[in-house]
């Protein structure tokens, strides 16, 4: 798998994340703690694409 493609597959999944915490925060029951470690993942992707961003402008 190319690095373009990785990174494209995590920044769905960092869409994806986003999405399931806007809908967990407006459900009435919303959780607390399921909404923190959502925001906790979607923070851990963010941080590797960054990384992996990173490490493509060095090549450069």
């Amino acid at each position: 798998m190319s690095l373009q493609t990785h990174l494209s597959q995590l920044a769905r999944k960092h869409e994806a994340l986003e999405r399931e915490i806007h809908e967990a925060i407006h459900r009435p029951s919303a959780n607390d703690l399921h909404i923190a470690e959502l925001k906790r993942r979607k923070l851990l992707l963010k941080d590797e694409i960054n990384r992996l961003q990173a490490g493509t402008d060095t090549l450069h």
